[in-house]
């Protein structure tokens, strides 16, 4: 049984440095400049796949160099790419990403990014499924009202489910379709302020009451204050972060995502399930780009014995 990524596919262009503010008609020096595979469902399989899960991607990119390397990329870290179509008719996504040692910019050319479609996701690949995971909730246009009855079908053959939002460049939020999507979802993965956006709420605290009945998991993202998870029938819980210093913030959340899937579908759960992730997401941070540097199990280990707990 293998996990399924349904998801865009996008190169990131990073731009490192500590001033990264462009100004008119001034020229400024920055200290790195690399070209690595992006998005987020992207990573996450990567992370996935280095954690020792089987791992298939479903997506749609150009038949361009970047979509090639896409393709390739996926491939050296060990994600199954049979299911990814290149399309002559598309340009492949490209996002700039401005990243800082505290955090991070981005700004994104879609292209191929929101072409995925139901057709593209062959029935017969669920059967085979032990989870299906998607990303990008708000930029992948071609799926987003074929999530719920997906998930539906995906539980109904014994697949669990996930998904994370990002954030929402329309500001739409989509409240009412998201909601409605929580109950086919075992994992929903989004940050703190995605979360909030979503629901219109000033506190995770007030996000807790909006939840509806049939909700899940809900695993939040709260970058350098750790993470919280709510869980139906007992009170919501929070755990700080891993001590470190982050080289790279670009693609933490997706690795966190990757970690959280790989403990879940291993029987974690509670404070265990959102500690691992954790560890997955402080392991990202130490390479640059979003697969500069994936969590392993060893890794995992490494970080969790050795490294101590934010105070």
């Amino acid at each position: 049984m293998s996990v399924f990524v349904l998801g865009e596919l996008n190169v990131d262009i990073i731009i490192s440095g500590n001033d990264l503010m462009p100004e008119w008609n001034r020229e400024k020096l920055v200290d790195s400049f690399d070209i690595v595979l992006g998005s987020s469902s992207a990573i996450t399989a990567c992370a996935l796949a280095g954690l020792g899960q089987d791992v298939r991607f479903v997506s749609v990119v150009g038949d361009d160099d970047f979509g090639r390397f896409c393709i390739r990329e996926l491939e050296r870290m060990g994600v199954d790419t049979a299911h990814v179509k290149l399309d002559p008719e598309l340009k492949t996504g490209v996002t700039l990403s401005f990243s800082t040692p505290s955090d991070r910019g981005l700004m994104t050319y879609p292209g191929s990014i929101p072409m995925l479609q139901l057709q593209d996701v062959p029935d017969a690949l669920l059967k085979q499924a032990a989870h299906v995971h998607f990303g990008s909730y708000f930029l992948q246009d071609g799926m987003r009202g074929h999530w719920k009855p997906l998930f539906e079908t995906a539980h109904r053959q014994g697949s669990s489910t996930s998904f994370d939002t990002g954030w929402d460049v329309r500001q739409q939020w989509h409240r009412a379709s998201i909601h409605a999507l929580l109950g086919a979802t075992d994992l929903f993965i989004p940050s703190e302020e995605e979360l909030l956006h979503i629901y219109g709420a000033a506190t995770l605290e007030a996000v807790w009451e909006l939840l509806p009945p049939d909700a899940r998991l809900v695993a939040v993202k709260r970058g350098a204050a750790g993470a919280a998870l709510f869980q139906p029938g007992t009170a919501p819980m929070s755990v700080k972060a891993y001590d470190i210093v982050p080289v790279d913030t670009t693609g933490a959340g997706d690795a966190f995502n990757a970690g959280l899937i790989h403990a879940y579908l291993g029987g974690q759960r509670g404070e265990a399930l959102l500690r691992y992730a954790c560890a997955c997401g402080a392991i990202a941070t130490q390479g640059v780009g979003g697969t500069g540097r994936l969590p392993t199990v060893e890794a995992v280990e490494r970080l969790q014995t050795s490294v101590a707990i934010r105070s």
